[in-house]
C-alpha cells in the first residue's frame, strides 16, 4: 500500500517540481543533461518534476541546485547564513523534552 501523504506536502512537492520544471525548460536544458549533472536518472527527475513525494528532499535539492534555483528565498553564501542561524537560535533550545505532567487535582 502506497504512503498518504497529508495534502500540505503533496501540494508543497508539486510546487517544487514545476518550479524546478519551469526552471529547466526556461534554461533549455534536456533531462538528460540535468540527470547527469544532478547524478540521478531521467526517471527519477520525472519525479521530481512531477512532484514525487517519495522521491528524497536531497535530491530535490541537488536538481535546484544545478539549476540555480534559490531555495528558501536565499543563494550561495544567504543560505550558509541561514544555517548558522538556525544553528544559533537550536543552541539556545532545550535539547530534551519532558513530557511528565503535574496531576491536577480537580475534584473539589
Amino acid at each position: 500500500m502506497a504512503r498518504q501523504y497529508l495534502t500540505q506536502t503533496t501540494n508543497a512537492a508539486r510546487v517544487l517540481g514545476l518550479q524546478l520544471a519551469a526552471a529547466r525548460r526556461y534554461q533549455r536544458r534536456t533531462t538528460a543533461e540535468i540527470a547527469e549533472r544532478a547524478g540521478i536518472t531521467r526517471v527519477t527527475l520525472r519525479r521530481i518534476e512531477r512532484g514525487d513525494p517519495d522521491v528524497g528532499l536531497g535530491l530535490y535539492f541537488e536538481v535546484a541546485s544545478v539549476l540555480g534555483v534559490p531555495l528558501f528565498g536565499a543563494e550561495g553564501r544567504e543560505l550558509a547564513d541561514l544555517v548558522a542561524r538556525g544553528e544559533r537560535e537550536l543552541a539556545l533550545l532545550p535539547s530534551r523534552i519532558d513530557v511528565r505532567r503535574e496531576e491536577v487535582f480537580d475534584a473539589f
